[in-house]
């Protein structure tokens, strides 16, 4: 498998990001391997909380949530998903499949020996988090989601996502940083928004970034369609905690948080929110408010 692999002097000075990098190989599906890149912080031994990003950012969203998490003796692990961030960017766009996505990351928490993680997943990192947790139960004591879901393809998309969909496949470029920048409620900062855009210096890129919003299944036949379903059914058997922290002003997402509630044994008495006056990226308006909230998850379980 052709990959890109973003030059390091893309990622210096990024503010609010001093993290070390750290990095494991996965098998590409043809025989090698690609490196992934993750954030590690907090005691080696402590309850991992696994923070998966979505489209099109990467790690990066989960710094104002990183720092306190491993101040509250938790191991906040925040990967790059494959053709983000730093992690390695395979050129062909059929390449990148959902598949694909999911055995990378279920082969991250192998690699690194993730053990009773508490999962939080936002936007694509539900669709791949909640099938990696689905598949593998045994590896996760609990899951929180923002602003995210598992869609089998029979249900009915909503306007925004279609219109995002169209524009992500028809834009002549495809501005990351502007992008995030509009799913935010707060205004992000010009260096803010260059460093949603360092992975990215030119349009070869961005090939994950744009293959993602046509992998969403759409229709029952999707070829993703019947795990997911798979999945759901494991998933309507989950007894352990399950925490939805959705945004009030995300028009992709908003109203997902009752199907997981009414449908999520694990869900029921839990001290679900919405989290007022932020967007899709609720991360990034309310990083600090999260990372409480998921403190709060830990401790109290």
């Amino acid at each position: 498998m052709k990959f890109l692999r973003t030059p390091d002097e893309r990622f210096r000075n990024l503010p609010g990001y001093p993290f070390s990098a750290h990095y494991v190989d996965v098998p590409d599906g043809d025989g090698s391997v690609l490196r992934m890149h993750y954030v590690d912080e907090g005691p080696r031994d402590a309850p991992v909380v696994l923070l998966l990003h979505g489209e099109p950012s990467w790690s990066y969203l989960y710094r104002k949530m990183i720092p306190p998490l491993a101040e509250a003796g938790l191991r906040a692990v925040a990967p790059d998903l494959i053709g983000f961030g730093k992690s390695d960017k395979p050129i062909d766009r059929s390449d990148y499949t959902y598949a694909r996505h999911v055995g990378w990351v279920w082969s991250f928490v192998e690699r690194t020996e993730l053990r009773d993680v508490t999962l939080f997943c936002q936007d694509w990192g539900s669709l791949i988090g909640l099938r990696v947790a689905a598949e593998h139960p045994q590896q996760f004591a609990r899951i929180a989601i923002g602003n995210g879901g598992l869609p089998t393809g029979g249900q009915q998309m909503s306007e925004a996502f279609l219109a995002w969909r169209q524009f992500s496949q028809e834009t002549p470029t495809f501005p990351v940083g502007a992008i995030i920048d509009r799913g935010c409620a707060s205004d992000l900062s010009t260096e803010v928004v260059a460093a949603y855009d360092a992975p990215f210096p030119d349009e070869t890129f961005k090939t994950g970034a744009r293959a993602f919003p046509a992998l969403v299944p759409v229709s029952p036949d999707d070829p993703a369609a019947a795990a997911n379903r798979a999945a759901w059914e494991v998933l309507k058997r989950w007894d352990k905690p399950l925490l939805t922290l959705f945004s009030d002003k995300d028009p992709i997402t908003r109203g997902g948080e009752r199907i997981l509630q009414d449908l999520v044994p694990g869900a029921k008495g839990q001290p679900h929110r919405i989290v007022r006056d932020a967007a899709h990226f609720l991360q990034e308006d309310k990083g600090e408010e999260l990372a409480a909230a998921l403190i709060d998850f830990v401790r109290s379980q």
